[in-house]
Order: structure tokens, then sequence, then C-alpha cells
């Protein structure tokens, strides 16, 4: 779609012409608050964050990227979609009190999600109701298993990727600069003083800048981890685009490989084109232990790891020796800030941390966490930007 959409919002207000489109996402915003949705203003951010990673200009941007941030639950989709009709379109205006709202209808099938010709054959007609309470396909696909993907949730999850924004939280250099608050600058107050004739007419404050924290990803490429490395550089590719300078990826199997300048590119099938030129073991076996003594050795202790998020996407495969893992988690969890690990298998039903591996690295885990669905991905985000 077009800027078309746009137009027709801003020429029917002529005021809104002159606004910035962050007001205008603001407006619609407060519009679905008052529709019954819970937009916190941290969601409002993380709306007006993805819009400016994406088009602005193209409808169905802005359209995913104020669901996927906006939408707490499965009932706020159908006020969403009216919402967005109503405020961009023009058209049917959404009802202000929840309760006169309409019985929810299953969501139609949305862009990018299509199925293939045979299985929309057998769609229902418009003049059919469909079961209450059916899930949409989005959201069936946000908890699918990624090893169980067709080629066409595959395409759907790329668009869903790209929305994502992983980030580490910030922290508080020792720097300091010019501030209106915190402590007061004694020097610079007398110097100020100086040239009013000795007069302290106000003083300066100086407050510690704020930096965003590293961040450090590392994906277990082996065999066993085969269905989840294209997710998992996706999710890496999400991240650098977001702080291209703090964060760094790395993969390992046999060896050990830095992907960080192949993922700078903007292109996300570009940058995993690259990613998978520089990397030389795919699918091969697995030695945790070795590689992540060689990460570091040579890049850890020298300063990637130090104070910074790290997390760690494997199963715990290890064929090497487990008490070799060990040792060089325990170092990592002296030097980063926070350590997280990412295990598909902890999401299926009944798993438990038996390997050998993994029952090595536990002690020196901050957050053991699921890696299998994007809906795990999204949560993943949520644990980096909170640690």
């Amino acid at each position: 779609m077009t800027a078309g959409w746009m137009l027709h919002y801003t020429e029917k207000e002529s005021s809104v012409a002159a606004r910035g489109i962050d007001e205008i996402l603001l407006g619609f915003a407060r519009m679905l608050q008052v529709a019954g949705i819970d937009v916190t203003p941290d969601r409002t951010q993380s709306m007006i964050a993805a819009v400016g990673e994406l088009d602005v200009l193209n409808q169905d941007d802005v359209y995913w990227a104020g669901r996927l941030t906006l939408c707490n639950n499965p009932d706020d989709l159908g006020k969403y979609d009216a919402g967005f009709a109503a405020y961009f379109e023009g058209k049917e205006a959404i009802p202000r009190n929840p309760a006169d709202a309409p019985t929810p209808r299953p969501m139609t099938m949305p862009v990018g999600l299509n199925q293939p010709q045979d299985e929309q054959a057998e769609e229902p007609s418009d003049d059919e109701d469909p079961l209450p309470g059916q899930a949409s396909a989005q959201e069936v696909l946000r908890h699918k298993d990624l090893a169980e993907l067709t080629d066409s949730d595959r395409r759907a999850l790329r668009r869903m990727f790209e929305l994502l924004a992983p980030a580490a939280a910030t922290r508080r250099s020792r720097r300091y600069r010019d501030s209106h608050t915190g402590i007061t600058d004694a020097h610079k107050s007398i110097r100020s003083a100086m040239r009013t004739g000795g007069e302290f007419t106000r003083l300066e404050r100086r407050d510690r800048r704020v930096r965003p924290r590293k961040l450090v990803i590392i994906g277990d490429i082996s065999g066993s981890m085969a269905p989840y490395t294209d997710p998992i550089l996706r999710f890496a590719h999400a991240a650098v685009r977001r702080n291209p300078t703090s964060t760094e990826v790395f993969t390992l199997g046999t060896r050990l490989t830095r992907v960080t300048r192949e993922l700078r590119l903007r292109d996300p099938d570009k940058a995993l084109q690259a990613a998978g030129a520089a990397i030389p073991d795919w699918s091969g076996g697995t030695q945790l232990g070795e590689m992540l003594r060689a990460f570091l050795d040579r890049w850890g202790q020298r300063g990637a790891a130090r104070r910074a998020t790290v997390v760690i996407f494997s199963d715990g495969w290890e064929r090497g020796d487990p008490d070799l893992l060990g040792e060089q988690m325990q170092r990592l969890h002296r030097l980063a800030h926070t350590v997280i690990w990412a295990n598909p298998h902890k999401g299926h039903d009944g798993y438990e941390p038996l390997t050998g591996g993994i029952i090595a690295a536990l002690p020196s885990i901050d957050h053991f966490v699921a890696g299998h669905s994007f809906d795990s991905y999204a949560e993943l985000a949520k644990v980096i930007a909170d640690a």
C-alpha cells in the first residue's frame, strides 16, 4: 500500500498535517485507551520506536507495529482493528464503551499470513458465522514451535521478527554532563559567579551520562540446533539494528565466529546470507566449553563481556567436558552484568534440565528461558530490557 491511506487522514483533518508523526501515533494510542485497551506509556514508546524502524508511509508496517506492541490479549484485537480503521481510514468509529462493542469476531487472515491457495479455497464465506473464540492465525503462529514451521509460516515470521527491537537496559556512566538536576558543580558555579562580580546568581549542576548497556549474543549453530538457527540470527539482526555500536554477535559450534559486521546490513535476508557465508561450521558438533573459553580469552576478558548482558542460545548438548563448560560459565558470570540462557527445549512440556552441559551451566545463569517460539523470543526481549 502507498501513502494514500495516511493522506486520507491528513486531508480530512487539515490541522493534523502540521503535526509530527509521533503526535499522530500518540493520538492513536490515546484513542485506543478510551476504547478500553490498556495502552501503557512504555507500550506507546515501543510502537513509536517500531514505526521509526519501518516505513511510516506503509499502512501494513504501521498496522503491525501498533498491533504487536499495543495489544495485551486476544480481546484487544477487535478493538484495535476498529480503532485503526476509524482513526486512519475514516471508517466506522470505534465504540467508546467496551460494553457496547459487538461480539468479537475471529480475525481475518492478516497480510503476510496468507495460507496456500488450496487452503484458502476452503475458507468459509463472509456470510457464515465463524465460531466465537477461534484463535487467529497470527496468535497460533506466535506460539508455534519454530522447528515445525512451513515455508509460508517462515515468510510470515520474518516480518514479525523485523518488528522486534531487543535492547539491553541503560546504565549510568562514570562521566558527567551538564544538567538542570543532579549534584552541584562547585567549580563551574564558582567560574560562573566570577563573571558576575563574585555573586552567585545560580548553582550549576551536573549528572552522570546514561548509556546503553552492552549486549552480547552467542548462538549455538550445531546440528541439534539447526531448526532454530535462522530465528536466532534474525533476533540477533534485530538487536544489532537497534543498537549497532553496543551489540556483539557470535556463533559457536566447533569454531567461534564473530558475525556482528555481517548483521549490520539493513536488509535481514542479505544480513543472514552474509553471516552464513562467514560461518564455516554450520550443523556440526558442539564444544560449548572450548568455544566459550575462546570467546572469553579473545573477546570477553578484553571488554566485550564486562558489565554486559550476555544471551546464550543453546540446547546445552555438550560433546566436550561439562566441567570445562561449568568453569567458563563461572568466568563469564563474574565478568557480565547478567547471563541469560535461552533453550528451545525448555518451552516443551515435561522438559527437565538433565543434559550434562545444562547441569554444569545452570549455577552461573541468571535467567533460564525458553526459545522455541516467536512468543518466547518476545518474552526474551523483555527479559533483556529488564535485566
